[in-house]
């Protein structure tokens, strides 16, 4: 028959043929559950609610338990047959052995997932190659009924089977898949594509009717073709098994701990088949809930990492997110996730493994490289909506210079089915093949995990050299990034952060979440430095173990999936549990730490702590009333005089003309609450735009998901809220108004406020967010005309368009912001501050921020609830860097804390010479210039050292001294894992440092005893 003529459906379904016949059942298992709520142990597996079950019959409802078990006999007829068990529970299952380890894992045929990367479920027991015809089956298993994505299927039994597997037949089948894809992928017209088709065709003639000696000869025919080899490729595919799995999102954080112990022992279970196969799997987080939780699984594991097979792979305790957590939090990524593979295993992670974040913030390489990592590799701006990431391999340079390699697999997946088709658009889409010889696939089923099965496997061993496809090497990403640096000096540079054109939503869904984390993050940073304060004053025991414990759950909510607000409701629920816990348990111990340094300095009344290595002068409301108190960079001040509260003649309010004012700034309201007019009166000038309202409330129509909003939504038209209360308030140095609003049931109510002699205006807000569909966002349209808005990003600030020129502008119209975003002309500007809110806004002269959203899905309750949160307007003169702005939003977000200490604890003497010699209302860390930020101080991991971390904020080249208040033995400059790399001369207790612009420096100190 002539080629033109040959069908390729009608090859397809030979293939389906086969398919259909390479498992024979026998006979039926009888099989047992015991159902429960929430997992149980192996040891009380039959605890729960027994049921017998039949194909057919109902076991459980979403997110049920149950303990399977499993039994039977092999017939006799099956001897000398290679035997299996088929089982689908229509839910995940993790088989067993005697001791209740992990043997493998088995998930639902019907499980959700991208069938364009193929299907998904696993459901083979290997029992026999040849059996004896009596084996006697008795297996148990612990299953979920959920399948990969979470989704709910049915909870019913749909098979459980002892099969015969036609070896024959599954070789055939693989054989006639490869080949029958291979040419689908060839050029028309080629030799090799027209040979392949007619040898299917000759095969399907004969499989027509097939016997044991056609099946022979169909063997033959069809290995003829496989056997054909390459010549020297131009480009060769790095091939590792991948099971990329979300620590949460479709489901609890439970469930992932027995997706770990599925995919896992599936992994293990694969290897012993394949001898080729090398598998890789990220995130400390996810092994050590292994090692607590399957200590036996695990030591398989580490059995396979020492031979070379399972590549422990990522630099980070888990794929954290990298717009909101703050700069700290990613240095503790790469910090607890480094040592845990290199306490672990031996092995020093040299790549960051970042598959499906959403978007990569520019202070990212520098850490990188300060962390001893080289390489990155990601795959998620394929799914930018307008613009199309121009390389797959290139250099990525973060905000100060630092340069990482970055790889993305040119296949767009971290799923691939590693069959022809993936190795056609590997190279076909490949947008640096022009330089580079190598490309990565990750393949195996993720999110939800599971990982390679045996036709990935099957199909690689066809592909390894086949003619007509790129040559496939299974080798650990390591290896793979070795030989793509070889030929760095020919790849492209891409400069700044790695934008997401898409998951704008996730910089605000689920804002308690992200209040939570910030507030954490911060009471982190206080309760390290109090601690070391302490040591050095009474010697109290550095908390070492227990901010272990709290950093590492902080870490763990930062993955990609819940920091971002993408999670179901359940992960909700129990993360604000452990939150509030969390930061109770941290504020605990801040109190302790610093009333011990109080106490053992002989303080006597009001005792407060500032942790901003710059001196502050604020009013704070005493027990004696509003006193105005001045605390020294990095240490404390003792108020113990009773003064009268001053009067504040230049603070004013006026309630008929809705006016307030101090001796700086006046503000003027509009009678819908908005601010018609803010004028520096130190500078004449109106901040406002004429005619449009600041501070804006407006809702939005959000028809999105918590992962995405329009980005035309401002078309759409903005809804008012109804301004019902406008109450004047004056207390001490503060006045303004108390603004109570009303939106269908939701009521959001603000204190706008004002301070004598500060530039800041405060919108202390509480929402009672009871909408749906729907986005709150406030505007400030300023008389301020910039090309680029200013915006605080982890140790830095990035400049981005405030115009929409092109699609690359035009995409970027949400954005993130730490502690603020500015607009600056050269000699004015204001800046936006806030104490939790990332999603942020910048066109012509007008800020806006995103309060609230709330999506229905895959969160039905996303955010409807209470809410409280500050963000604060701050007009200066200068540009951002001279009006020290960075300074202002730590100050909204760390404030000074008092304590109430009682006298005469230790005697002065004593107290001097506890500290050192640091005095009370000393210092005890000074930086001798504006730019330089201490953005933590810490004890060291390994020793009782202090670890001092510094960055330059305004992206200038500057030599400082930093001075300690104590005596100084030896100190050193380290990374970030805090080994050290460079000595430093401490003579006089006082460093000589030379900061790039926004370099991040870390600094190790002894103390002299």
């Amino acid at each position: 028959m002539p080629y033109e003529i040959i069908k390729p459906d009608r090859l397809k379904s030979v293939l389906n043929r086969l398919q259909a016949k390479i498992y024979e059942p026998l006979a039926n298992l009888e099989v047992t559950a015991w159902v429960t709520s929430e997992p149980v142990t192996y040891n009380d597996r039959m605890t729960g609610r027994l049921v017998k079950l039949q194909p057919g019959n109902k076991w459980g409802e979403l997110w049920d338990c149950a303990w399977f078990h499993f039994k039977g006999t092999v017939p006799e007829r099956a001897k000398g047959e290679k035997v299996v068990l088929l089982i689908d529970v229509n839910g995940e299952v993790c088989l067993v052995d005697e001791e209740g380890s992990p043997t493998q894992g088995l998930t639902n045929i019907n499980s959700e997932f991208d069938h364009s990367l193929g299907m998904p479920g696993k459901r083979v027991v290997p029992i026999s190659d040849s059996s004896s015809g009596s084996e006697e089956i008795d297996l148990w298993g612990d299953a979920g009924c959920n399948d990969l994505f979470g989704y709910y299927r049915s909870g019913t039994l749909k098979e459980a089977i002892i099969a015969v597997c036609r070896e024959d037949i599954r070789k055939l089948y693989y054989d006639f898949e490869v080949l029958l894809e291979t040419a689908e992928h060839l050029p028309a017209g080629s030799a090799r594509k027209e040979r392949i088709v007619r040898s299917l065709y000759d095969a399907s003639l004969l499989l027509a009717n097939p016997t044991e000696e056609k099946l022979v000869e169909v063997g033959q025919m069809i290995r003829e073709q496989l056997a054909k080899r390459g010549g020297d490729p131009v480009l060769t595919l790095s091939a590792v098994g991948h099971a990329h799995i979300d620590l949460a999102w479709l489901w609890p954080i439970r469930e992932t701990i027995r997706k770990g112990a599925r995919t896992f022992s599936t992994a293990l279970h694969m290897m012993e088949r394949y001898p080729d196969y090398v598998f890789g799997a990220s995130q400390p987080q996810l092994y050590d809930w292994m090692k607590t939780h399957y200590p036996k699984l695990y030591s398989r594991i580490k059995e396979r990492v020492q031979e070379g097979r399972w590549e422990p792979q990522g630099a980070m305790w888990v794929e954290s997110d990298t717009n909101v957590p703050g700069g700290e939090s990613l240095v503790r990524q790469l910090l607890y996730g480094k040592r845990y593979f290199q306490q672990e295993f031996g092995q020093e992670m040299k790549s960051l493994w970042m598959p499906d974040v959403f978007g990569y913030t520019a202070s990212l390489p520098q850490l990188l490289k300060k962390a001893g990592v080289d390489y990155m590799m990601t795959q998620k701006l394929s799914w930018s909506s307008y613009n199309k990431h121009p390389h797959h391999t290139f250099m990525w340079e973060g905000l100060d210079g630092s340069t990482v390699l970055t790889h993305m697999p040119p296949e767009d997946t971290y799923n691939s089915p590693a069959a022809p088709r993936s190795i056609a658009k590997a190279e076909q889409e490949y947008l640096d093949k022009g330089v580079s010889d190598r490309a990565l696939m990750l393949f195996g089923i993720g999110d939800g995990g599971g990982g390679p099965g045996e036709e990935h496997l099957e199909r690689l061993a066809r592909e390894h050299n086949l003619l007509g496809l790129a040559p496939v090497e299974q080798e650990p990403s390591a290896r793979f990034f070795e030989r793509l640096a070889e030929g760095e000096d020919r790849y492209e540079t891409w400069r700044g952060e790695l934008y997401l054109e898409k998951h704008q939503g996730t910089l605000t869904s689920q804002g308690r979440n992200k209040w939570y984390n910030r507030k954490l993050e911060k009471a982190l940073r206080e309760l390290e430095f109090a601690a070391v304060l302490a040591e050095m004053a009474d010697g109290s025991p550095y908390p070492a173990e227990e901010l272990d414990t709290i950093w590492k759950e902080v870490l763990l909510y930062q993955f990609h999936d819940i920091l971002p607000g993408s999670s179901i409701k359940r992960v909700y629920d129990e993360s604000l549990e452990r939150y509030a816990a969390l930061l109770g348990q941290t504020e605990g111990m801040i109190g302790r730490a610093y009333t011990a340094v109080a106490g053992a300095n002989g303080m006597s009344g009001t005792a407060i702590f500032n942790s901003l290595p710059w001196e502050r002068e604020e009013w704070l409301k005493l027990d004696a009333g509003w006193q105005q108190v001045r605390v020294p960079a990095m240490g404390y001040a003792v108020h113990s005089a009773v003064q009268a509260e001053p009067d504040f003649p230049q603070l004013l309010v006026f309630e008929e003309q809705r006016t307030i004012e101090n001796s700086l700034l006046k503000v003027v309201f509009a009678e819908d609450g908005s601010i018609a007019s803010l004028y520096d009166k130190e500078h004449r000038r109106e901040v406002v735009q004429s005619g449009q309202g600041a501070n804006a409330l407006r809702i939005y129509v959000d028809e999105g998901d918590a992962w995405d909003f329009r980005q035309d939504y401002r078309e759409t038209g903005g809804m008012k809220l109804e301004l019902v209360d406008m109450l004047p308030f004056r207390d001490g140095p503060k006045a303004g108004f108390i603004m109570r609003y009303l939106f269908g049931e939701s009521v959001l109510a603000q204190r706008v406020e004002l301070t004598e002699g500060s530039r800041r205006i405060d919108f202390e807000t509480e929402v009672d967010w009871k909408e749906s569909g729907k986005m709150l966002r406030t505007s400030f349209p300023t008389n301020v005309r910039t090309d680029s808005v200013n915006c605080e990003i982890q140790f830095g600030y990035l400049k981005r368009p405030t115009h929409r020129n092109t699609m690359w502008d035009y995409a970027k119209d949400e954005i993130c912001a730490h502690h603020y975003i500015d607009l600056s002309e050269p000699d004015y500007g204001i800046a936006l501050l806030n104490d939790s809110k990332y999603g942020h806004r910048a066109e012509g002269g007008e800020l806006d921020l995103n309060l609230l959203r709330s999506p229905s899905f895959p969160d039905p309750e996303a955010d409807r609830a209470e809410h409280k949160f500050t963000y604060s307007l701050y007009p200066h003169a200068g540009n951002h860097v001279e009006a020290g702005i960075y300074r202002q939003g730590y100050e909204l977000n760390v404030p000074l804390r008092t304590y109430e200490v009682a006298s005469g604890a230790m005697a002065a003497s004593d107290a001097a010479a506890a500290v050192g010699g640091w005095q009370e209302g000393r210092s005890f860390l000074v930086t001798g210039h504006p730019h330089v930020m201490v953005e933590s101080v810490k004890q060291a991991e390994d020793d009782g050292d202090i670890v001092v971390r510094l960055y330059e904020t305004a992206g200038t080249r500057l030599h400082t001294k930093l001075q300690a208040g104590f005596p100084v033995g030896e100190a050193w400059l380290t990374d970030l894992l805090e080994r050290k790399s460079e000595p430093l001369d401490a003579t006089g207790d006082a460093l000589e440092l030379d900061f790039g612009p926004f370099e991040v420096k870390t600094v190790k100190l002894s103390r002299k005893r």
